[in-house]
């Protein structure tokens, strides 16, 4: 344990000698005797895999911890040897103190940075994927989009119409619920995609009558006009058949340009990975989002970056991020949008304290402290170097971080928006998930979830609890295939044609 590394033979795993509790690696039955930190404990009750027990008797009050951090509080008496799950801990208000080492410096690794096979745009940036990408400023053209990029689906009678673009991943339509209201999140979310390094060409498609119109949104953002980077306005163009007829002949004029990007060496320093879990259990802050911790570790060591993200899903784990902060100004800025959070729910008759989720439990997690606690290792070691709006361009080089709702397509579309070039998901619970135009890596934090979904996980970083990986070579794995799939090698979520349906952009008062 002294790497952070659970063993295989550990019926029970404590993750600090000094924590009050231990995870149950298997089903652990009552009566039974478990070696914990404190002594031998006899199992007053039976413990679900994933589940806590208590390794020492606490009174009601009692700070209940794990990761040597304060997970919330015992409700009643709990006994050593008693399942510690909802029934007996409680969130309460604490101060907060960052008792974790301090950042990390990391040296770069020994010889020349590696490369991936990526695509080198006009303007400098690294672009992993190469699509074509009809968007949508308002709900009332996510018909037409589709319509448009339907036209460029490969059909089993009448072929393929990208048979002769095979550079070309794809067309895309993104659409979504909002836009008649003027929503600067909205159109800066529109803007990051049509200019994001994964895209050769875009169209934008308005209604005409919206205040988040065409005009806005170009105008605004700053988006060129030209052979690349086109518009269509339904009313100004004849009606929803017109429209589609002439969007389906721009993006034909398109596909050549398209066509001819080829994929060169491109060093991994260029690299911006987004970091995502979803679907969290009791092993997500032991196997999975630990081993992307790492990798983000050692590509931040490279020159590259990565950026963290879910601003009500590090709610309670924020001090160990703000100790990280490479300036005050850093700290005090992600200090600032936990404590805007904290009052967007509460106006609403909500609380962060809300999560987890019924599957979150149901895999063993307690508390939003526990799963943010978790959720904050997949962000490595490394100086926090930013803190960026919700889809704004992601400029700090190294960690950084983004203010995203925990709902995880809103997140990763801030991500992508932002500029992140690849997506690493962690997940304990099976989430489906991929995002176009990125590529995204399914991690599972179990080795049963791995072979129960074979066809949506990428990686099984459930062999650090099988005892046949550690932290560290699994971090090293991920980075690996990272690199692959930022050099063309489609992931599951791609094989699976996910991304069309999970483009959706954060509108404030809407999604929490």
């Amino acid at each position: 344990m002294a790497d952070g590394t659970p063993t295989s033979t550990a019926r029970a795993i404590a993750l600090h000698p000094a924590d009050a509790v231990m995870i149950a690696a298997v089903d652990l039955a009552a009566g039974e005797t478990v070696e914990t930190p404190h002594g031998a404990v006899r199992l007053v009750e039976a413990i679900p895999q994933g589940h806590k027990l208590a390794s020492k008797a606490m009174a009601a009050g009692a700070p209940v911890t794990k990761y040597n951090q304060t997970i919330g509080f015992a409700s009643a008496d709990i006994l050593a040897g008693a399942h510690v799950h909802t029934h007996n801990v409680e969130v309460r208000d604490f101060e907060r103190h960052a008792s974790a080492a301090p950042a990390a410096t990391l040296e770069a690794p020994a010889g020349p940075v590696p490369t991936f096979e990526g695509y080198r745009r006009a303007d400098g940036r690294a672009g992993t994927r190469n699509y074509l990408l009809v968007l949508s400023t308002v709900n009332c053209s996510a018909t037409v989009c589709r319509g448009i990029a339907d036209a460029f689906k490969a059909h089993p009678i009448l072929g393929d119409p990208l048979a002769d673009f095979p550079n070309v991943d794809g067309v895309v339509a993104l659409t979504h619920d909002f836009g008649c209201i003027a929503d600067p999140h909205l159109q800066r979310v529109i803007a990051g995609y049509a200019r994001h390094p994964n895209v050769a060409g875009f169209l934008i498609v308005g209604l005409g009558c919206e205040s988040n119109a065409v005009g806005a949104v170009a105008g605004n953002y700053g988006l060129p006009e030209d052979d690349n980077a086109r518009y269509l306005v339904i009313q100004d163009s004849g009606g929803t058949k017109k429209t589609i007829e002439d969007g389906i002949a721009i993006v034909r004029d398109m596909l050549p340009a398209a066509n001819r990007w080829q994929r060169e060496p491109i060093p991994a320093s260029e690299l911006i990975l987004g970091l995502e879990c979803g679907g969290s259990d009791a092993w997500s802050g032991i196997t999975a989002n630990p081993a992307l911790g790492r990798a983000a570790d050692l590509l931040v060591a490279m020159g590259g970056s990565a950026v963290l993200a879910e601003t009500p899903e590090i709610f309670g784990a924020e001090h160990l991020l703000i100790a990280r902060a490479a300036t005050p100004e850093i700290a005090e800025t992600l200090k600032e949008r936990v404590a805007w959070w904290q009052d967007y729910a509460e106006r609403r008759g909500a609380s962060l304290d809300n999560n987890p989720s019924a599957g979150n439990k149901a895999g063993g997690l307690t508390t939003i402290l526990e799963k943010s606690l978790g959720a904050v290792a997949k962000g490595g070691t490394t100086p926090l170097n930013g803190v960026a709006d919700y889809g704004a361009p992601i400029t700090a080089k190294g960690f950084s971080f983004m203010d995203t709702p925990g709902y995880d397509p809103s997140s990763v579309t801030g991500l992508i928006a932002g500029g992140a070039n690849v997506i690493c998901f962690t997940t304990g619970r099976g989430s489906a998930f991929g995002a176009k135009p990125v590529p995204t890596l399914k991690l599972a934090t179990t080795t049963a979830l791995y072979e129960r979904m074979p066809d949506d996980m990428d990686i099984n970083a459930g062999l650090i609890l099988d005892g046949t990986e550690t932290v560290e070579t699994m971090g090293r794995i991920i980075l690996d295939a990272v690199i692959a799939a930022a050099s063309g090698t489609l992931t599951r979520s791609e094989e699976n044609g996910y991304g069309d349906e999970e483009f959706a952009p954060w509108s404030v008062g809407a999604v929490l």
